[in-house]
């Protein structure tokens, strides 16, 4: 089940907002999915992302088919009772994992064939199969098995050489033929959920378009743009989200996939996006990066070892405002005390989370992995706010504003 709704556009972009209901729930968006690839994301528990009001999630096909593998998904009756997580998931088909194993897999037709990268089994990935497993794990919204044109040929013959428009029409063509089989066998399974195409070409602008074109033939209940963020310039990303964006069916969702800084987020919104995913917020709390309104903060640099303040001022995630959830920002204003003295404050310093990074301390990137996922949550919730009253412009004229003046 698939029901989507737009509750209010923007007059100075293609931003909307919009209300997606699924099997599972209710989404807001635009929205930020954080990524859980096995069945869990990275550093954070669950009732944390509760408390942040993560409305859907990620998984990945490919990896849960390799471990804990079907039996274990059927027994359970699929992927929310295994995680407990009641709320919306959404599933990548396993297409984007294929193509990173590079020579290790060999492309047909008919699907991929390649080693498990777990205990080296001989497998044989084919759209049917992609739309088998994701029945199982039944997912709120399953994505279509496609393959992911990369932005550097792996022909080993030519290292380094742009893949071509030629080789790109024949991976876009090859994706919508696949497209097609998914269609029929979610139908053929009765799949109860939601199926979305992914919109390929490459860098072509042309094959971008005529892929689009193929997927609304099928008449799919949802359209994501995909082989983005591989490697390629920011310009190039920035170019084709201008040209395909304002294209999507304005009656449908839409979803890029894999992207990426707060910037790309915003960016994406005022191109008609609604649903975005990325490992950044995650993986980069994991190596003490952390993002802020203010820009972005490198916790491993010597000048935080006696910085009493909290990553973000202006942040209520569990890191920066403690249990109490109120800023640093906002109790000193409150009370117009020093920060040893804040009433309400209860938040982690950084020179702490310095402190626990030097160590290799656990709590260091779990508390920074709270911190990412609320700043990309809250990010896209103050979107939300925004666009409810009409006054998204000013918002991201400040938004920019902010992140460019530094921590």
């Amino acid at each position: 089940m698939l029901q989507f709704e737009v509750l209010a556009t923007d007059p100075a972009s293609h931003a909307r907002r919009a209300r997606l209901t699924l099997n599972h729930g209710m989404v807001q968006t635009p929205v930020f999915m954080p990524v859980g690839t096995y069945g869990t994301v990275k550093g954070v528990m669950p009732r944390s992302l509760l408390d942040m009001d993560a409305q859907i999630i990620l998984g990945n096909t490919f990896h849960l088919w390799m471990r804990p593998g079907l039996d274990v998904m059927r027994q359970f009756g699929g992927l929310h009772r295994f995680e407990q997580w009641s709320r919306p998931i959404l599933t990548d088909s396993g297409g984007f994992q294929v193509w990173s194993l590079g020579e290790m897999r060999k492309i047909t037709e008919e699907g991929v064939r390649f080693s498990s990268p777990v205990n080296g089994d001989k497998l044989f990935l084919t759209p049917e199969v992609s739309m088998q497993i994701q029945t199982v794990l039944n997912s709120d919204i399953v994505m279509q098995f496609d393959e992911c044109t990369p932005y550097v040929s792996l022909d080993p013959k030519t290292p380094g050489q742009l893949t071509t428009q030629g080789e790109a029409r024949a991976s876009m063509e090859l994706s919508l033929r696949w497209a097609l089989r998914c269609q029929e066998e979610f139908a053929r399974l009765e799949n109860p959920n939601a199926l979305f195409g992914i919109v390929q070409g490459g860098m072509f602008e042309t094959l971008r378009d005529e892929s689009l074109a193929g997927l609304e033939a099928l008449n799919l209940p949802g359209v994501a743009l995909g082989g983005l963020s591989v490697g390629e310039p920011k310009e190039d990303m920035i170019r084709l989200l201008h040209h395909i964006g304002p294209k999507l069916p304005s009656h449908k969702p839409h979803y890029l996939m894999g992207v990426g800084t707060p910037e790309d987020l915003i960016e994406g919104v005022l191109n008609g996006i609604d649903m975005f995913d990325c490992v950044m917020p995650t993986r980069n709390a994991r190596n003490g990066h952390v993002f802020t309104r203010y820009g972005d903060l490198k916790l491993r640099n010597a000048r935080h070892k006696n910085d009493e303040q909290p990553l973000d001022t202006t942040c209520t995630c569990y890191a920066c405002a403690g249990s109490a959830g109120v800023s640093f920002e906002a109790a000193t204003a409150q009370t117009g005390s020093d920060r040893a003295a804040a009433n309400g404050w209860q938040g982690f310093s950084r020179a702490y989370l310095h402190h626990l990074d030097r160590c290799g301390e656990m709590l260091g990137p779990m508390l920074c992995t709270v911190h990412n996922l609320h700043y990309y949550l809250n990010l896209m919730r103050e979107v939300r706010a925004e666009l409810d009253v009409g006054a998204l412009s000013v918002f991201v004229k400040q938004f920019h504003a902010n992140r460019a003046r530094g921590v």
